[in-house]
C-alpha cells in the first residue's frame, strides 16, 4: 500500500487529470505501476517524469537520494510490464532499465532540467537508475464520463503542457538545453498526433451523420489545424537547430547545439494564442454535439 503522503498524491492525481498542488505543482509526474516482486500484487508509485519522444517516458529511481533502490524499480525488474497514468490517458508500458552511455546522458538532461537529481546523487554511493517506459502500441484509455469530457479533459492536458513549458523557457538561461527541447518537441508530436487523429476519424465520423450545420464548423476546425500545423512545424525546426543528429528524431537532441531561448518563447507563445482559441471553440461547438 501506498503511505498516506503517496496515496494524497494519487488520489489529487486522479481526480483532477494528472494536475496536483502543493510541493508538486507545475511538475511533470506520472503514476507507476508495478506487480510487486515478491507478493505480485499490484503497487502504484508517484513519479517524476521526463519525456523523451516516441512514446517514451524516463523515470528515475532516485529515492530521495536514499542508499537503497525503491521498492518500484526492483519490482520493474522482476516484472518489466506496467500501467502508467500520463494526465488523463493510462497505458501500458515495458519497463527498460538504461546503462552505460545511454543512462549517464539521460541522466544529465534530467539534471540539466532540475539540478535537486544531482543532489539526490551526491547522497548515496549508489548510481542512481533511469528507467525508460516504453509505451506499448495501443489505444491509451482516458478517465472520462462521456466523449466530450474526454474531449476537454485531453485539451486541459495541452494547456498545462504549453503553460509548463512556457514556465520552463521563461526559467531557462539565454538558451534552451537538451531535455527542454525534448519537452518541446515531444508537445508538437502530442499536438500533431491528437489532429490527424481528428481530422481522419473523429470529424469524418462527425461529418456522416448528416447535420449541416455542422460542415463550417468542421471547415473551419481543419483550416484551424493547418494553422496550426504551420506553427508547431516551426517550433520543431527551431528547437532541432543546430541537431548533430536527425533533425525528426527527439532522442538526439541531447547532442545539439544550444537554441536561442527568446525565439522558442515567441513561438511557443505564437501556439499558445492560436491554439486557445481553437480548443475553445472546439469544446462549443462539438462537446454538446458528442454528448447530445
Amino acid at each position: 500500500m501506498p503511505n498516506d503522503f503517496n496515496q494524497q498524491v494519487i488520489d489529487e492525481f486522479r481526480a483532477h487529470g494528472g494536475e496536483v498542488k502543493g510541493p508538486f505543482e507545475g511538475a511533470r509526474l506520472l503514476l507507476l505501476t508495478t506487480t510487486g516482486a515478491r507478493t505480485g500484487a499490484p503497487h502504484t508509485t508517484p513519479l517524476g517524469a521526463l519525456p523523451d519522444g516516441a512514446g517514451r517516458t524516463l523515470v528515475i529511481a532516485s529515492a530521495g537520494g536514499a542508499p537503497h533502490h525503491p521498492a518500484w524499480y526492483h519490482n520493474v525488474l522482476a516484472h518489466p510490464r506496467v500501467t502508467v497514468e500520463a494526465g488523463v490517458f493510462t497505458y501500458e508500458a515495458d519497463a527498460v532499465v538504461l546503462t552505460g552511455e545511454e543512462r549517464d546522458r539521460a541522466f544529465a538532461r534530467a539534471v540539466e532540467a532540475d539540478p535537486g537529481w544531482a543532489e539526490y546523487q551526491a547522497r548515496t554511493t549508489r548510481t542512481i537508475p533511469v528507467v525508460a517506459l516504453d509505451e506499448i502500441p495501443g489505444p491509451p484509455r482516458v478517465r472520462a464520463g462521456s466523449v466530450g469530457e474526454s474531449l476537454r479533459l485531453v485539451h486541459d492536458g495541452f494547456r498545462r503542457e504549453l503553460a509548463l513549458i512556457r514556465a520552463e523557457v521563461a526559467a531557462s538561461g539565454p538558451g534552451i538545453g537538451a531535455q527542454l527541447r525534448i519537452n518541446c518537441l515531444t508537445l508538437c508530436q502530442g499536438l500533431h498526433n491528437h489532429h490527424t487523429g481528428e481530422d481522419r476519424m473523429l470529424f469524418p465520423a462527425l461529418a456522416a451523420a448528416g447535420d449541416p450545420a455542422l460542415v463550417p464548423v468542421l471547415d473551419r476546425l481543419r483550416e484551424e489545424h493547418e494553422r496550426i500545423a504551420a506553427l508547431i512545424a516551426e517550433l520543431q525546426r527551431t528547437v532541432s537547430a543546430g541537431d548533430t543528429g536527425d533533425a525528426g528524431s527527439v532522442g538526439d537532441a541531447g547532442g545539439a547545439a544550444v537554441v536561442d531561448r527568446d525565439t522558442v518563447a515567441r513561438e511557443v507563445d505564437r501556439i499558445i494564442a492560436e491554439l486557445e482559441g481553437h480548443l475553445r471553440y472546439e469544446e462549443e461547438q462539438l462537446i454538446p454535439v458528442l454528448d447530445g
